[in-house]
């Protein structure tokens, strides 16, 4: 069995699980970070771009786009997750090249909450220190290319969430297959199963209690056993194509769908406008999510409100013509306000 009938098999054995899922069981999975692109281009498109993000941006979206890396890319973004909320989420990331059809990517995602106080039941009001809770993702993937029209990827996830006296460790994988067609490549179809992998549970002395035995005066520290919970898989199938007006001038339309296990399904849609001039590219973004109910803040699932924006800007520098790109983002969140991204990305040749 060839890798590429791997992929296949993996994802229509596993896509099973994921439409078994339905909207009632919203807010029951954990690890909802995993569900959180810290990437300012496919997040400006409202994370419609499964079958056209290309290098590190695809570790989030569909990473069969890894094998589109040139050789060596290099990338990090930030983001202030939630608005006003004081998250402060980090994107980082480097993909290589490592044969004429295979590359390789390793990311790392982390979502810092900042210095929360300690409060007990003894100091109701704090006064005895700060915790800093933390939630990360470290992703290695790899992807590659099978034929001219037909790509491949799997990602491996270790997540890890943390608080003052209790942590959650878990592992998770993400596979994804791209066809491009066209007579310059301008039709392509994605789809990527994400978050699939085994239940995690909390554990350290935060579960623990110190308690005194009556009968003997023994003193012992008894620890519970915290309930189990599930990651939030998801199936996502999408298609873009490209209106290339002249050599300069490029319009991308990208559609996706997204069937979640533990929230509603939402529908997607993107927009990208793509001038090129000599050493030059400037993109203009803009996307729409929408979910059933998600005009009443009453029956919304999701933060988000539904559009978002955002624009690069790209230049070809230094001696061996490397090219350099600013990224920005901008997604909107309700009650909690704008979430702003935004980053660098760097090509090697």
């Amino acid at each position: 069995m060839t890798l590429k009938h791997i992929f296949l098999s993996a994802g229509l054995v596993a896509s099973l699980q994921v439409f078994a899922g339905n909207e009632d069981r919203v807010g029951s999975a954990g690890a909802s970070h995993l569900l959180v692109n810290p990437w300012a281009r496919s997040g400006a498109l409202g994370d419609a771009s499964y079958a056209n993000s290309n290098g590190l941006e695809a570790t989030y979206m569909n990473i069969a786009g890894l094998a589109f890396t040139e050789k060596t890319q290099l990338k990090f973004n930030y983001s202030n997750w939630m608005g006003s909320a004081g998250i402060a989420l980090n994107g980082a990331g480097v993909a290589q090249r490592i044969s004429d059809s295979e590359v390789f990517s390793i990311s790392v995602q982390s979502m810092n909450y900042g210095d929360i106080p300690i409060t007990t039941v003894a100091n109701p009001e704090g006064n005895i220190g700060f915790f800093s809770p933390r939630m990360n993702i470290f992703s290695v993937g790899y992807a590659k290319e099978f034929s001219s029209s037909i790509y491949g990827g799997i990602n491996f996830k270790v997540i890890s969430e943390s608080i003052s006296n209790m942590k959650a460790n878990g592992i998770a994988i993400d596979a994804g297959i791209r066809y491009v067609s066209g007579e310059q490549d301008q039709l392509k179809f994605g789809i990527t199963l994400k978050n699939v992998g085994p239940v995690m549970r909390y554990k350290g002395d935060g579960l623990a209690q110190q308690v005194t035995y009556v009968s003997t005066g023994y003193i012992a520290s008894l620890e519970q056993r915290s309930a189990t919970f599930e990651l939030p898989s998801l199936l996502g199938i999408g298609g873009s194509y490209d209106f290339i007006f002249n050599e300069s001038n490029k319009l991308n339309l990208a559609l996706g769908f997204t069937a979640n296990s533990f929230m509603k399904d939402q529908f997607r849609i993107g927009l990208d406008y793509g001038i090129a001039k000599e050493s030059m590219a400037f993109n203009l973004r803009a996307g729409f999510c929408y979910e059933n109910g998600m005009f009443n803040e009453e029956t919304r699932s999701s933060a988000f409100s539904g559009p978002s924006a955002g624009f690069s800007i790209d230049a070809l520098v230094g001696e061996n013509k490397n090219a350099l790109g600013i990224e920005y983002a901008t997604r909107f969140a309700g009650v909690f306000g704008i979430i702003h991204t935004v980053g660098a990305t760097i090509s090697l040749k």
